[in-house]
């Protein structure tokens, strides 16, 4: 049986949260291995919708382990709140249904602070953070200044930890003309959040290995999505941290081999939230008709995001760089009783036709699509459970898909309820 890793095939929000609560009825064991409390899920679970930022979707189900490892940057504030939030809902969150890595990287206020500023600077610079801290976190953790969940154990060690921190954020305070940041204050907001969050650290490598071998079925799950991983999506109006399917590897102290299958997860079409480059946009009424019937609001910020066409070379790019074996297509309804459908199988860039988005800002933002025209459906794929309830324009605007990516239609998503779901292929079944 294989472990399953979900990661997103475009710009995130393609419906993740729904395939990986899906998927959880059959793991043991979830787990996020990047990004923080910037990516949302939505869950809707008969009558609840639950909203989650940080914590794993299988938190939700009774019997099933969440761990966070130690490729996300935790905010501990935010873990709390979302505890106790969820908590409002009936959930109980607790050690026995969530572990977290004491490696992973904690997220501070002069962080949210630093990621407001450059967000709000100067002209230009503006890449679409949620603001949250997350990227100048990851710049702490590579730059061996961060502090990290399990130093909240030994608040005593703290000092030079803490020093070394204020010598990097201190000398940026005094560039943006701001006063300088009390060794007190970290202190304080650390010690003061320290016994609400330790009693959920573990050992999250060992924790994971020993679960693997006893033959546990463990789903990672990925945030956002692999077009802004920071190393092969359209930089630099990415993430800050890898999300393509390695990640679910080093993400969490697990080898490669125990990456089994890898899921994507891409919609019907293309969203995405905050700045950077989308060849097929739509500016028009069918865009505006998109964004309208999918609902399309950040689960985190409440933005709206932008909308247009699928984009199969984009897509075949992430199939390509995450590994991915089977894709589960999300939201076809939201394309219901359109007369005609465009894909994008092709650029132009200056004359030159090119199958692929080349990695040049310069010339992504010079792309124009070359679509391919498919026949639309009048009827309705709302709720569909089996193929056979599929109007025959859809099936084959499906299977052209997998023609185009060079990957399968594992799960097919008709709407957001958990059960209405069409399966071609068991991931864990691999």
């Amino acid at each position: 049986m294989a472990n399953v890793v979900v990661v997103g095939a475009q710009w995130g929000d393609e419906g993740k949260g729904k395939i990986v609560d899906w998927l959880s009825e059959k793991a043991d064991i979830v787990v996020r291995f990047q990004g923080g409390h910037n990516a949302g899920h939505t869950l809707v679970v008969g009558e609840a919708v639950y909203k989650l930022s940080l914590l794993p979707s299988g938190v939700v189900r009774p019997n099933t382990l969440g761990v966070i490892g130690n490729g996300v940057v935790l905010d501990p504030y935010a873990l709390v709140a979302e505890i106790e939030r969820l908590a409002g809902q009936g959930v109980k969150v607790g050690r026995d249904n969530l572990r977290v890595a004491d490696n992973a990287t904690l997220i501070l206020s002069l962080h949210r602070e630093l990621d407001a500023l450059r967000e709000e600077g100067a002209p230009g610079t503006k890449i679409g953070t949620t603001k949250r801290g997350i990227g100048p976190a990851y710049e702490d953790k590579v730059g061996r200044r961060a502090i990290r969940l399990m130093d909240l154990s030994e608040l005593d060690a703290l000092g030079p930890k803490i020093e070394r921190l204020l010598a990097h954020h201190n000398a940026l305070r005094r560039g943006f003309d701001l006063p300088e940041i009390a060794h007190q204050t970290i202190y304080d907001e650390l010690a003061a959040i320290a016994d609400k969050v330790l009693p959920y650290q573990d050992t999250v490598w060992r924790l994971l290995d020993e679960a693997r071998r006893a033959g546990r079925r463990i789903l990672f799950e990925g945030a956002q999505g692999a077009l802004l991983d920071v190393d092969h999506g359209t930089y630099p109006f990415v993430t800050s941290s890898n999300t393509v399917a390695g990640q679910a590897a080093t993400g969490s102290g697990l080898g490669p081999s125990a990456v089994g299958y890898v899921l994507g997860i891409a919609k019907a079409y293309t969203t995405r939230v905050g700045e950077g480059p989308f060849p097929t946009e739509l500016h028009d009424e069918i865009g505006q008709r998109i964004g309208e019937r999918g609902h399309e609001f950040g689960t985190v910020t409440g933005r709206k995001r932008r909308c247009g066409w699928f984009d199969a070379c984009l897509v075949r790019q992430t199939v390509r760089t995450s590994g991915i074996d089977g894709i589960a297509l999300t939201k076809l309804d939201v394309l219901d009783g359109l007369d005609a459908i465009n894909v994008c199988v092709a650029y132009e860039i200056d004359g030159t036709r090119l199958d692929h988005l080349p990695a040049s800002q310069g010339a992504q933002q010079r792309a124009v699509p070359v679509y391919e025209t498919i026949p639309g459906w009048s009827g309705t794929t709302a709720g569909a459970r089996s193929w056979a309830e599929l109007p025959a324009e859809a099936v084959k605007y499906v299977r052209r898909i997998e023609e185009l990516i060079g990957a399968p239609v594992a799960l097919l998503s008709t709407s957001p309820e958990r059960d209405d779901t069409i399966l071609m292929h068991n991931p864990f079944e691999d």
